[in-house]
């Protein structure tokens, strides 16, 4: 790390500005070097200040976040964590900024309601520092790395009778939003496993996400909810401050949800979730682990891999954060290490 990461606050409400210079202020590591209140401004003072990273917010007069996000990507590219309100809408156009490019988002203080300021000021501080990590491989470098059209259309297609007992769970964090809309828009129609997620994505944008994801995929993509019974060709997305794990209850496998403690530092937990799979699917699981910073679902993945399971990891030229994949590697837990567009193919390979 430098002695301080130099960020540029964007919003156009002077107490976020304000609110959100305060909290980052609170780390020793972190220097709020500018702010601006619109997308214009943030342009100009991203190319006058050299900000490490930049948080956006969306809506903005003169020129909106969106708008400025992709102007910055496609002519100076910085992290950019998006500050995003928790509405229908706000959600949505924080996926598109994903898309674009931006590397994270976070709710904005002034949604975060429930809850405390302390929790607040750990997101945000954290995010801020994950953006940071992913600066030596740009937002730019990443769309177009996403966008080969040739490498993603999938190598192999199912008939509409086609079974399996392949059961598939998919770990992801800081850069994961985009990846895995680009893992989901490449599985091929009539998958016959269900595909099982963990993002680590705050509370109230996991049931937009699920909805973007079902949008964008030939696969029924949903937020799980406890009870759920675990379908061929159907996706759970693991509810924002729930872990999520699979369960067998009378041999049919099902999803239990509940609140509990941090696992490897986070809720939902992707250890848990492969955990309990290496436990109830074993040999017959397939388990990527993908871009993210920490260690989260490398000692899971690896209990797939000794059970017989068969394991991936994105490698590190396509992750926003070459983390959680990196351990996992390490620790000698993946059959295969592959970039983001060749990720659907591999599972469909195993399955």
């Amino acid at each position: 790390m430098p002695e301080q990461i130099k960020v540029l606050v964007v919003d156009d409400s002077s107490l976020v500005r304000k609110i959100t210079t305060d909290i980052l202020e609170r780390d020793p590591e972190i220097k709020v070097v500018g702010t601006a209140n619109n997308g214009k401004s943030a342009i100009f003072k991203n190319s006058k200040l050299d900000p490490d990273v930049i948080t956006m917010d969306i809506e903005m007069p003169i020129l909106d976040g969106l708008a400025a996000l992709k102007y910055i990507v496609e002519t100076n590219p910085k992290p950019v964590v998006m500050m995003s309100v928790l509405t229908q809408h706000g959600a949505e156009a924080t996926f598109r900024a994903l898309e674009y490019g931006a590397v994270d988002f976070i709710p904005k203080p002034s949604s975060m309601l429930s809850i405390s300021v302390d929790e607040i000021a750990e997101l945000l501080i954290s995010k801020v520092k994950s953006a940071y990590k992913s600066r030596v491989r740009a937002a730019k470098k990443i769309v177009q790395a996403v966008k080969r059209p040739a490498e993603q259309e999938e190598a192999v297609t199912f008939t509409r009778d086609a079974t399996s007992q392949k059961t598939v769970g998919i770990g992801t964090s800081t850069g994961g939003p985009s990846a895995l809309i680009q893992v989901f828009k490449s599985l091929p129609e009539h998958f016959p496993s269900p595909v099982l997620v963990v993002q680590h994505m705050p509370e109230g944008f996991t049931k937009a996400f699920s909805e973007r994801l079902d949008s964008v995929s030939r696969l029924r993509v949903k937020e799980a909810e406890d009870g759920d019974v675990v379908e061929p060709g159907c996706g759970y997305v693991a509810p924002g401050h729930s872990h999520m794990e699979m369960e067998v209850v009378y041999g049919k496998p099902r999803i239990h949800v509940y609140s509990g403690e941090k696992v490897s530092g986070h809720r939902p937990s992707i250890d848990v979730l492969f955990n309990s799979m290496a436990e109830h699917s074993g040999k017959e699981t397939v388990a990527v682990i993908m871009t993210g910073m920490g260690k989260d679902g490398a000692e899971g993945i690896l209990n797939i891999k000794n059970k017989g399971g068969a394991t991936i990891a994105q490698d590190e030229e396509t992750s926003v954060v070459y983390g959680m994949n990196k351990v996992a590697v390490q620790k000698g837990a993946i059959n295969i290490e592959v970039p983001l567009h060749e990720i659907a193919k591999k599972i469909v390979e195993y399955i």
